[in-house]
């Protein structure tokens, strides 16, 4: 079993909410699907790695799926980080390809190209479930999924590898000790450069839950998250330890967190 095994595909009336846009998870898939195809057609297969530079988005959802999808292996950027950093990190990766748009880009050093998932133009190909015969090579388990670098706050950020075993038995693990239904809405706000990003991604999928994925920044944002999560209906989210602390001291959490049924905390340890 893998990530991309139909398992996860999403069967349900769950869907996406991302800046304003709604999509339906079977909507969702055509997208990943068609530009998994895109990606393939670039080389893009089994171990090959994929950089993916791009905010909070649909496109950015729709890159990493395809990219799994394909069989490749996603490694995030944050855009935020210094050129210097970027560059270290593309130059130690050599991808196949770079994801990236017009006002995410600006991150890369000179020179360095990229597919703008923005413009870029998929409708030539089938939004059809990609299957084994269509991958470049036969995507095994023990195969990369992503690669994640740490801060490097005592040196050089190092890459960290994780397959797709790993990531299937952290998810099944999960739904064997909270499980989600199709009535659960995940709120995604963690920085896809964090590990936690891929539970939030990748976890609802599975029962076809709804994911609700937070404006660029607005995870630093207590009154905001109050918001989307009222208004939504959000029922799962993460907060590292430091931001629960400002959270919870927001009046209007008691009022507007109602639906909040669990609350995982990691991270700054």
């Amino acid at each position: 079993m893998d990530v991309v095994d139909g398992r996860f595909a999403g069967v349900g009336g769950g869907g996406l909410v991302c800046g304003g846009v709604v999509l339906s998870w079977g909507d969702f898939d055509v997208r990943v699907n068609r530009f998994a195809r895109l990606l393939i057609s670039l080389g893009v297969g089994p171990e090959s790695r994929v950089c993916v530079v791009l905010s909070r988005s649909v496109e950015l959802l729709v890159a990493v799926f395809a990219v799994v999808r394909a069989g490749g292996v996603f490694v995030p950027v944050d855009v935020g980080a210094p050129v210097e950093r970027v560059g270290f990190v593309v130059g130690v990766v050599d991808p196949v390809v770079v994801l990236s748009r017009v006002g995410d880009g600006g991150c890369l050093p000179v020179g360095v190209g990229f597919v703008d998932v923005g413009c870029v133009d998929v409708s030539g190909f089938s939004g059809d479930p990609v299957g084994v015969g269509d991958r470049l090579g036969v995507l095994l388990p023990e195969h990369a999924v992503y690669v994640m670098f740490t801060s490097g706050s005592t040196g050089r950020p190092k890459g960290v590898v994780v397959s797709h075993a790993g990531v299937v038995n952290r998810l099944l693990w999960m739904q064997g000790e909270f499980p989600l239904g199709v009535g659960d809405v995940v709120l995604q706000k963690t920085p896809v450069s964090f590990d936690v990003s891929v539970w939030e991604l990748f976890w609802p999928l599975m029962v076809g839950a709804r994911l609700v994925v937070a404006d660029p920044g607005g995870h630093r944002d207590p009154v905001y998250l109050v918001g989307v999560i009222e208004r939504w209906g959000v029922s799962v989210v993460h907060f590292v330890p430091s931001m629960l602390e400002v959270f919870v001291g927001e009046p209007s959490v008691v009022v507007g967190c109602s639906s909040v049924r669990r609350v995982f905390v990691s991270g700054e340890g």
